[in-house]
């Protein structure tokens, strides 16, 4: 066996394969579920009225987030 030059592992790297390389080496099993897609949260569309709760999208700490635009349900 060939030792890894840094080109190699740079080339292993770009392609994403460096991470089963070193599964491989170390022994452990592969990785078999698929990766998620990235997506953004959707907006529901909707509000649902809480009398006597904070105002929706406040918390009793932490910065305070804009202001719901939903109309309530």
């Amino acid at each position: 066996m060939s030792e890894l030059t840094v080109e190699d592992i740079a080339t292993m790297r770009a392609e994403g394969s460096l991470r089963e390389y070193f599964q491989l080496l170390t022994g452990r099993p592969a990785s078999t579920a698929p990766k998620a897609a990235a997506s953004e949260p959707t907006d529901p569309g909707y509000h649902v009225a809480r009398p006597g709760a904070w105002p929706c999208g406040t918390a009793a700490t932490g910065p305070t987030p804009p202001p719901c635009t939903h109309p309530a349900a």
